[in-house]
């Protein structure tokens, strides 16, 4: 049903120029999209907004481009990603890690507090490749299969799979070192 009603909004703004209809997409997929880019920048907020809002018009300039082959938050998602590549590219190759996180290795003895542990995901991210923290973000928190990050990405999808494990992976063995335990 909520595919249904994505295509028909982006008919009634592809066909009709509709904009309480691309409103509508915004007031759906602003969440996802931010959330999308404060992961990737290390939780920087004012950044983030001015992504997601190239993201958005963007996605309403070339909205007659869409053609229902993926879903809308598929091809909205691929268009946030040439979004944050462009602004790297834009920045000279500056990667997501030099966004200025204080990634350290060094163990904690205490238990986190629940306030650090927002800022101990965005450190636990700042030690990922960029690639690896894409394929992470779409996965594990915005709920990607991996055949549409492939799409997003436009990675293979073996390669998709090869930086989620090395990702993961190292996630994992930074939060152990920071004093958190699976259970």
């Amino acid at each position: 049903m909520a595919l249904l009603s994505d295509l028909s909004l982006v008919t009634q703004v592809a066909v009709f120029g509709n904009r309480r209809a691309f409103d509508k997409l915004v007031v759906k997929y602003q969440s996802p999209v931010r959330r999308f880019f404060l992961h990737l920048t290390g939780g920087d907020s004012q950044l983030s907004d001015d992504l997601a809002q190239d993201t958005f018009i963007k996605a309403y300039t070339h909205i007659g481009q869409f053609r229902g082959t993926s879903s809308f938050s598929t091809w909205l998602m691929r268009i946030a990603y040439n979004v944050f590549y462009d602004y790297c590219r834009k920045e000279d190759g500056l990667r997501t890690t030099d966004y200025g996180l204080n990634a350290t290795n060094s163990p904690s003895s205490a238990i986190p507090h629940p306030s650090s542990i927002k800022m101990d995901i965005h450190s636990a991210l700042a030690i990922l490749k960029q690639e690896e923290r894409m394929c992470i973000t779409l996965q594990q928190i915005d709920g990607y299969a991996i055949d549409e990050i492939a799409t997003i990405t436009g990675m293979p999808t073996g390669t998709v799979k090869s930086h989620l494990s090395r990702g993961k992976e190292k996630l994992v063995n930074y939060l152990k070192q920071n004093g958190y335990e699976r259970k």
